[in-house]
């Protein structure tokens, strides 16, 4: 999924974070592309930070979640 955050209200961001979740119960792999991660973090189980084309950073949801650059860049925090 491209972005698939964008332009939606926070309340049908959250809809689709649940949905995610629940294709992920079901053994699915999803991948999502997405700026604003504050939604996406508390679903995912790696994430991959990259800026103009470099993989800069990556790590589980914990290891993003604690790391106050990811926090301040892509969750608005």
């Amino acid at each position: 999924m491209d972005e698939p955050l964008l332009g939606l209200s926070p309340m049908l961001q959250a809809d689709l974070a649940r949905a995610i979740r629940d294709i992920r119960r079901q053994g699915i792999t999803v991948l999502v592309s997405e700026q604003f991660a504050r939604p996406i973090i508390p679903i995912i189980d790696r994430g991959y930070v990259i800026e103009n084309g470099i993989l800069v950073l990556e790590g589980t949801r914990e290891e993003l979640l604690a790391n106050p650059e990811v926090r301040s860049a892509y969750m608005g925090i």
